[in-house]
């Protein structure tokens, strides 16, 4: 992912107590994942039940169930972890890049 980037997060409503509707309060550990990583997340609701995409530059990253994402201290420590997968694609394209340029 690009540094500083501009991550929008897309989400789903979930059933919770019975009642089904888009709620924030599982994607706030991403969204410190992401700030702490020097991104702007942007939050957008979509109509798929039971999803998060992470989408820059048009182009949807990640998707995982938003009932993946848990509360507390354990969001920050799933997503730090997500957000370290998220990184390996740029370090494989910079590898390439070198090899490129040879």
């Amino acid at each position: 992912m690009p540094q500083n980037a501009v991550v929008i997060v897309r989400y789903g409503p979930y059933k919770s107590c019975g009642i089904v509707d888009h709620r924030t309060f599982r994607l706030i550990g991403l969204q410190a994942a992401l700030k702490e990583n020097g991104h702007q997340s942007v939050l957008e609701k979509m109509s798929d039940w039971n999803k998060v995409e992470l989408v820059v530059n048009g182009e949807c990253v990640y998707t995982c169930s938003i009932k993946q994402l848990e509360f507390g201290h354990q969001a920050a420590r799933y997503c730090a972890h997500q957000s370290r997968s998220l990184r390996a694609p740029a370090r494989h394209q910079t590898r390439l890049d070198s090899i490129t340029s040879l």
